[in-house]
């Protein structure tokens, strides 16, 4: 009989509950706890989601026995701290991205992982879906020949309110490390570091990006077209040029059902993966079958691919001249 999985939640958010939601969907594995800084907000959240234990602290949760996984779901700047606290007991995380403020943060993340061999994975959920696997598969088929270009975008009109979390620099605000995240995540993904990197912004009056915009180019003459805003609605697709083709990922890209495979004098030829729930599944089946596998990271999205990331999204802020009062970089 396969072992359940005790899961924890440390901050009870909007992303948090679509995690909690899609938690159950996942074969032998169990809410066993969640922690808030509120106690109210987390016995709620208990009760909703029928975990038996809930702790009006980031670090009462720690006390919990047979827990075997975090999820941490915390703001932006909090991730940092929050990771620590449960690798330093030898809790496996799956930590919500961006992983870090800075990629200063994420190395020490990943250093404290690996000293106490547990498990840690940033919760990089679009790189779990079917249509991210799809477009893997159709590019190493050689189904557009070499990838040329990207181009991808994100953006929505979000309400100001400048003690939010989007629009509070403290918390990690701002287009980039929200959503901006999403097309440079695919960049990374599917062609690496980049030689030259050229990015503007938007920088609005509570100091973060509403908007930025960033082109990339690699060694080999390719190149990627990205981005990301809060200040307006985007089409938030995806474009895949190859050579010999086209890989078009629906909007909203980012959570796909569908892709369509363009290719010269061809009909379109189009790919669906219906999908239940809202996707957060996959990455916490991720983790699992990395638990009982035995391995400290995840083969698809492994630790060096978050920390590379991590960099690019530190030296696109750079460029743009984005800062943080945690920064350090």
């Amino acid at each position: 009989m396969a072992k359940t999985t005790n899961w924890g939640i440390i901050g009870l958010g909007k992303i948090a509950h679509k995690f909690a939601q899609d938690l159950t969907k996942v074969k032998n594995a169990h809410l066993l706890a969640v922690a808030s800084s509120s106690s109210g907000r987390a016995q709620e959240f208990a009760n909703a989601y029928g975990a038996p234990h809930a702790y009006g602290s980031y670090e009462g949760i720690l006390d919990c026995p047979d827990l075997d996984v975090v999820y941490v779901a915390t703001p932006h700047n909090l991730h940092h701290s929050n990771t620590l606290l449960c690798l330093q007991k030898g809790i496996a995380v799956l930590c919500e991205k961006p992983f870090a403020i800075h990629a200063g943060h994420a190395a020490e993340m990943i250093a404290m992982a690996r000293a106490q061999d547990t498990f840690l994975m940033e919760a990089l959920w679009t790189r779990f879906l079917p249509v991210t696997e799809k477009t893997l598969e159709l590019i190493a088929s050689g189904a557009i020949g070499e990838v040329l270009s990207i181009k991808a975008d994100f953006g929505f009109k979000a309400d100001f309110e400048p003690r939010s979390r989007l629009y509070d620099p403290h918390l990690g605000g701002g287009a980039l490390l929200d959503i901006g995240i999403y097309p440079a995540f695919l960049a990374q993904l599917l062609l690496g570091k980049p030689s030259v990197i050229k990015a503007l912004a938007h920088i609005g009056p509570t100091g973060v990006d509403e908007e930025t915009g960033v082109v990339l180019q690699y060694d080999s003459g390719q190149m990627a077209h990205l981005h990301a805003s809060i200040r307006s609605k985007t089409k938030t697709e995806a474009f895949i040029y190859g050579e010999h083709g086209t890989i078009h990922i629906h909007t909203r890209w980012h959570e796909s059902t569908g892709l369509t495979l363009l290719k010269p004098d061809l009909r379109p030829q189009d790919f669906s993966f219906p999908m239940q729930g809202r996707g957060y599944h996959y990455e916490a089946q991720e983790v699992i079958h990395c638990l009982e596998a035995g391995l400290k990271e995840s083969p698809r999205w492994p630790l060096a691919s978050t920390q590379a990331l991590m960099e690019l999204l530190d030296a696109i802020r750079r460029e743009a001249g984005i800062v943080y009062a945690e920064d350090g970089v």
